[in-house]
């Protein structure tokens, strides 16, 4: 694939569809378009492609989920209306099919999760760019977008080096503010602001949260798993792990809940997180285990023999001193930032948009993938979204 730069004289008498952001929304931008026949340059301020979409990649590739449709648009919360159209346009099942077609076989983890065979990104990453080479996309890595050209009345992009291009439409997929030392810090936002477009501040999401650990279990419990738990709050469960961080807790649990929990914190300065450690089991059933424990045995033994809880867990019940391990209440002060988060809230409001993902502002400028305001849990969903935003935009772009 074309790397480098590209000149303004070039770029005039070519008049490209350019695509800002090399990211998997970009790419699949790109995909649909080339597939058409369309020229597509593709422009990232990074040296390399995707890099948040390989970091990914290094828990396996959770490309989207198996769950029944209807309940898997219920996973974008308050957005889902906006998103349904795109969801329903290019659905998990044709992620799937999709992924597949670049000798990336998928298959359904025990959780419901769709993950590749190889379990990780970068072979299906290489068939990709491959595939878009082939198909005359270019790539120029190194460039910074900077807006728009200000002293040009046309729709020229402006790039740092002085680099000027003039596209036919232009997409953006420059990712929301998570893992910004990845490549997406969410500076483009002032320069939609300049252009009267609505942007939402951006929040943390999928991502831990902090709290008031003593000293010692600070020291001795940091990077310590609880497994097999259930957390609550706001009358919503979610079964499975959290870890113990030196300030908080991580882990998929939280993640799911960490937009009601985040919002609370916003309103009240804390959420109150209740913490089941054995959720298969029933008060009764805890209460039973617990009166044939010995009496001799201290506390802590009687909850690590009589319930099989781990030492971290057990720990646990004593710095919260809670009188039920069903229900361990840990008091959440604030959510970790944005370099620490899987993605983010906020961005580009839905107000902004055309239900082609076309800002209203600009004409001929769409914006897909994290940049719009929206979140969901990780399990899929995140990636979904992001491809299937591209593909919308695509097509009508096509149709016009």
């Amino acid at each position: 694939m074309a790397r480098g730069g590209v000149t303004g004289y070039e770029a005039h008498m070519k008049d490209p569809i350019v695509i800002i952001g090399a990211g998997p929304a970009g790419l699949m931008a790109a995909e649909i378009l080339s597939a058409a026949g369309l020229r597509v340059d593709i422009y990232d301020r990074m040296p390399s492609v995707a890099r948040k979409f390989l970091m990914a990649g290094r828990g396996g590739l959770n490309l989207t989920h198996s769950e029944p449709f209807e309940r898997f648009v219920t996973r974008y919360g308050k957005r889902a209306p906006l998103l349904r159209p795109a969801l329903e346009a290019f659905t998990p099942k044709d992620l799937r099919a999709w992924a597949d077609g670049l000798g990336a076989e998928s298959f359904v983890g025990s959780s419901g999760r769709v993950f590749p065979k190889a379990m990780k990104a970068s072979p299906l990453l290489r068939a990709w760019l491959k595939r878009l080479e082939a198909r005359g996309v270019r790539l120029h890595t190194r460039h910074d977008w900077r807006g728009w050209a200000k002293e040009d009345s046309s729709d020229t992009l402006l790039f740092n080096d002085d680099v000027r291009v003039t596209p036919t439409v232009t997409i953006l997929a420059l990712g929301g503010a998570s893992w910004p030392r990845l490549g997406g810090d969410g500076g483009w936002a002032s320069l939609l602001a300049d252009k009267g477009v609505e942007v939402a501040p951006f929040q943390p999401a999928n991502v831990g949260f902090l709290t008031n650990w003593s000293a010692h279990f600070s020291d001795r419990f940091a990077g310590e798993p609880l497994k097999n738990i259930a957390v609550t709050f706001a009358g919503r469960e979610v079964k499975g792990e959290l870890m113990l961080t030196r300030a908080g807790l991580e882990g998929g649990a939280i993640y799911a809940l960490s937009a009601a929990l985040r919002d609370a914190i916003t309103k009240d300065g804390h959420a109150d997180l209740l913490i089941d450690l054995r959720p298969d089991l029933s008060v009764d059933q805890v209460i039973n285990k617990l009166k044939r424990a010995s009496p001799k045995d201290s506390q802590s033994n009687r909850l690590r023999k009589a319930l099989n809880l781990s030492p971290a867990a057990v720990a646990l019940v004593h710095e919260t001193k809670a009188g039920d391990i069903k229900a361990v209440t840990v008091r959440l002060t604030d959510a970790q930032g944005l370099e620490r988060a899987i993605s983010s809230a906020g961005g580009i409001r839905f107000e902004a948009l055309t239900p082609d993902f076309e800002l209203k502002a600009l004409p001929g400028v769409y914006a897909v993938g994290e940049m719009l305001d929206w979140e969901a849990p990780t399990g899929g969903y995140l990636l979904q979204a992001c491809f299937s935003t591209a593909v919308a935009a695509a097509r009508a772009i096509l149709e016009k």
